[in-house]
């Protein structure tokens, strides 16, 4: 197709229309296998297979979503959880075995679910046997797999320089030291984690062949492509500016995300290894701040590249400049700015957008957006719904949000944290602050809002032991999230006032309404208040069905008026999040879906 030919308007595809729920199987849920009694399984206190297969009925059933993607599962040191893989054709023993694997992929689709796996190729494990060979000498054919470079200098100890001054995502420099051959390696991440060399054509066709052919034969129905935005490097690797003059490392966001080569490398990968396979879904992941033309780029259908992208504006929305777990303030004007960027790079059909607040990577949404006081948590659980489901895209739910689980309280002991970059961030903000309790304590609140560890926790299915997550006599790989007792499945099912009813019944609406929810127009009508975000979704046809959608993101009572002259007809009230409400005063944290035909 030429880039000049029309693209038909919103094209209909499964995984438009489809709600995604993600899946961090570490945390999910640990089942005895199938035929096992649970009186004799031995409880490993982590999830695994058996856990999520035993769970579709309730992703199907009591929530209602189409699909799920699954995060690494791959055979793994586990040094990053996962996203450190040592083996892309075989999965963690903690999980279950490969055959294990394929039984999940069966009885998904045997429920006319989709399945998606976490492809994450921009980097590997240094216990990858590929890199094992390239560190094993100089001359070595895997050697240029991986991005090489000699020291810049050595210092007046004899010690090797690093080539520049970028810092890694976990802390110290990007550059780790090889002492066999005496050169550095290049990690945007952790040490363990080598970047590997796109530039290398060998090394792209066997990640093609072992990474995405492999599970694509198996019979997946797409990938989840981690940090895809980095694939290509500036590889003149020069000095990234001084931001913040008090480290040694500065953030190299600008110089490694984008870079000159990166459309030519996913126009390959999607034609070389992905077609042949029916109509898959690739959601790329910009982990870096960008606008909507950079993400048209990567997901323009005239192009045939990626179907979507996590971008990271709204994620990152309270993170400080020099680290995320600074955290920063922020306003509502702030955050619905990108949320008109992000639905306008829809109009016209030629792109397609995610729509998500929670993930692995961030903390959870009810204590980041809204409140997780006791007396606004449920009701802003239920606000956060409607403002994820009612938006053009494809959603997306991570496991637990759909009950409004909230943040571990700062009381939660540090000793607890298991993530590699918060464990990493504060031994060194202890080291580097030492002096300064104010700091160090900046530090400890950071963590309680924005660590990554919230959204591992396992998940929370009774208010018993373990969650319901492990045996009862088990040791979970992470100390649960107190508010389990009060926030499960358990207690949400039969609770028709639950924010889990009200995640089922908003599903189910937009399920009945495509063309109005998920290929909708979108119209922002408060683009700068600072309390509330109020807009409209309309269909294509001038006809069409239109809703209007009204959120109070404070805790106090505002008085409300309908926008009578941007609607059709009377609308009328379809959902709220406070049952009896007085329609001219929005209750704290309550939100509204109105259908407005005339």
């Amino acid at each position: 197709m030429s880039i000049d030919e029309p693209v038909p308007k919103h094209e209909r595809k499964w995984w438009k229309e489809a709600v995604f729920y993600q899946i961090y199987p570490a945390s999910f849920r640990e089942t005895p296998p199938k035929g096992e009694s649970p009186d004799s399984y031995a409880y490993q206190g982590i999830g695994n297979f058996e856990g999520i297969i035993s769970s579709l009925d309730y992703l199907q059933h009591d929530l209602g979503v189409d699909a799920i993607w699954v995060s690494p599962h791959y055979e793994s040191p586990e040094r990053d959880m996962g996203y450190d893989i040592s083996n892309y054709q075989n999965v963690n023993s903690k999980y279950g075995t490969l055959e294990d694997c394929d039984r999940l992929i069966k009885e998904t689709h045997a429920r006319g679910m989709k399945i998606v796996f976490d492809l994450v190729i921009n980097h590997c494990s240094t216990d990858h046997a590929w890199f094992q060979e390239a560190r094993s000498s100089i001359s070595n054919p895997k050697r240029d797999y991986f991005i090489w470079r000699p020291p810049k200098a050595f210092d007046e100890r004899g010690r090797p320089i690093p080539p520049n001054n970028w810092a890694a995502a976990f802390g110290g420099s990007v550059w780790e030291w090889d002492e066999g051959t005496q050169e550095y390696y290049l990690h945007l991440f952790d040490k363990t984690q080598a970047d590997f060399n796109w530039e290398n054509n060998e090394c792209r066709q066997a990640i093609y062949d072992e990474a995405i052919r492999f599970w694509l034969d198996r019979g997946i129905d797409g990938f989840r492509i981690d940090t895809v935005v980095l694939y290509s490097k500036h590889l003149d690797f020069p000095d990234a500016p001084v931001t913040n003059p008090s480290v040694e490392w500065q953030r190299p966001d600008d110089l490694v995300g984008f870079g000159p080569r990166l459309l030519e490398f996913v126009s390959e990968m999607v034609s070389e290894s992905m077609s042949g396979y029916g109509d898959i879904v690739t959601i790329g992941e910009a982990a870096v701040p960008g606008g909507g033309e950079r993400l048209r780029s990567l997901v323009s259908a005239r192009e045939n590249r990626l179907s979507m992208l996590f971008l990271f504006d709204i994620a990152l929305l309270d993170a400080g400049r020099d680290h995320a777990h600074f955290a920063r303030p922020w306003s509502l004007p702030e955050w619905k700015q990108h949320v008109v960027e992000y639905q306008r790079v829809m109009d016209g059909g030629d792109c397609w957008n995610t729509n998500y607040l929670e993930n692995h990577d961030r903390g959870r949404s009810v204590t980041r957006y809204a409140s997780d006081a006791p007396e606004h948590r449920v009701a802003s659980g239920k606000l956060l719904a409607l403002y994820l489901l009612t938006q053009s895209g494809t959603p997306f739910i991570y496991q637990g949000e759909e009950l409004g689980i909230i943040n571990a309280p700062l009381s939660y002991p540090i000793e607890d944290y298991m993530d590699t970059e918060s464990i990493n961030w504060w031994a060194w903000i202890n080291e580097t602050y030492k002096d300064d309790p104010a700091t160090v304590q900046r530090a400890r609140e950071g963590l309680q809002l924005n660590a990554r560890d919230h959204a591992r926790m396992p998940m929370q299915w009774t208010g018993g032991a373990n969650g319901g997550f492990t045996g009862a006599n088990a040791s979970p790989w992470q100390k649960m999230n107190p508010c389990y007792t009060s926030i499960n499945v358990e207690a949400q099912l039969g609770d028709p006032a639950s924010v889990l009813s009200f995640y089922k019944q908003l599903v189910v609406i937009r399920k009945r309404h495509p063309d109005l929810f998920a290929y909708g127009k979108f119209t922002m009508l408060d683009e700068h208040d600072d309390e509330t975000m109020i807009w409209i979704k309309d269909t294509e046809e001038e006809t069409g069905e239109q809703a209007l959608v009204v959120l109070n993101f404070t805790p106090r009572r505002l008085e409300f008026k309908m926008p009578r002259a941007k609607t059709k007809g009377n609308p009328k009230l379809t959902m709220s999040t406070h049952e009896g409400s007085d329609e001219d005063v929005l209750e704290p944290f309550e939100g509204r879906l109105y259908f407005c035909n005339a």
